[in-house]
């Protein structure tokens, strides 16, 4: 059994072939109806439990569908329908889920929550997403640099905007598959200083750059996310916005990176704020491919998770 909880947490070699096995499942899925099986069915006559304490789009309909595509059957449970944490303790709630499913992927606020699941749960427990982390996007994000440019390692990444908990598993990955990281954005929103030390510890280069077309000079990719969250007040709406117009992603941003750089955002995008449209819908934007390759990648994880 293997969780599949950060990607500092998984070996670099385990990651390395989640993502080829991805690949490879892609293509071998070229032209079919989305509601069609997989020829390998490593998921047949199991269930897979989907929790989501946060909304979805993306993580909910991708997992879904891989689920069922690898011959598995799903249960959705929000947060309310689990009163999670709260009516239960949640090593008790992952005793019980251990007892029903074959695995279990949880979207939640804590951290502590997931861990808590992990270690109390006796099937594979995967984080769609937490405040801190968003493995699973990462996953998506390698695939698919990788599938238009090649081998990801020795590139050079930039992040502009918030050093979110995507930036964060953005750091973890330059460790594990060893490209190099760029963190431009106001000092506010810095990343957090143990994700930036994991990435030096494994011998990639990680900078800070508060100037953000000097930031993008020689950029292979170039990344960013949204402001705000849609749990926030309107006035900390407000004092982002103000932090973070600076950084927006636009076509002088894309112009000052190397000519062939890809542009990434993990979607969903408030338009013409972290980034323009003109960018969004532009030769450099693959955000539909990424979004498309969160369905490959999760699957590739569900299937080590259960087969290793």
């Amino acid at each position: 059994m293997n969780h599949f909880l950060d990607l500092h947490k998984t070996d670099a070699a385990a990651l390395r072939a989640i993502i080829d096995d991805a690949i490879a499942m892609k293509k071998a899925r070229a032209g079919r109806p989305r509601g069609a099986p997989d020829d390998e069915q490593p998921l047949a006559g199991r269930m897979v439990a989907l929790i989501f304490e946060k909304p979805s789009t993306r993580t909910r309909v991708s997992f879904d569908v891989g689920a069922r595509q690898m011959g598995g059957q799903t249960m959705v449970l929000s947060g309310s329908d689990m009163q999670l944490g709260h009516g239960e303790t949640i090593a008790d709630t992952a005793r019980v889920l251990s007892r029903y499913v074959d695995m279990i992927m949880i979207r939640t606020f804590e951290e502590a929550t997931l861990l808590e699941m992990a270690e109390h749960a006796t099937v594979p427990v995967i984080n769609g997403l937490t405040n801190r982390t968003h493995p699973c996007q990462i996953m998506a994000d390698v695939m698919t640099y990788e599938e238009h440019r090649g081998p990801i390692a020795g590139r050079k990444v930039v992040w502009s905007g918030d050093g979110n908990n995507v930036c964060a598993s953005f750091l973890h990955g330059a460790g594990q598959f060893g490209f190099d990281f760029t963190f431009t954005g106001p000092p506010a929103l810095d990343p957090e200083p143990e994700f930036v030390e994991f990435a030096r510890s494994k011998g990639v280069k990680v900078e800070i750059e508060r100037d953000p077309l000097k930031a993008v000079e020689g950029a292979d990719l170039v990344v960013t996310d949204t402001w705000v969250s849609m749990h926030d007040a309107q006035s900390a709406r407000e004092r982002r916005h103000k932090l973070l117009r600076p950084y927006q992603v636009n076509e002088r941003l894309m112009a000052a990176a190397r000519p062939d750089a890809l542009f990434m955002h993990c979607l969903p995008a408030h338009r013409d704020e972290e980034a323009t449209s003109a960018v969004m819908d532009g030769p450099q934007s693959v955000i539909f491919d990424e979004a498309e390759n969160r369905l490959h990648a999760q699957k590739a994880i569900m299937r080590w998770c259960l087969e290793g």
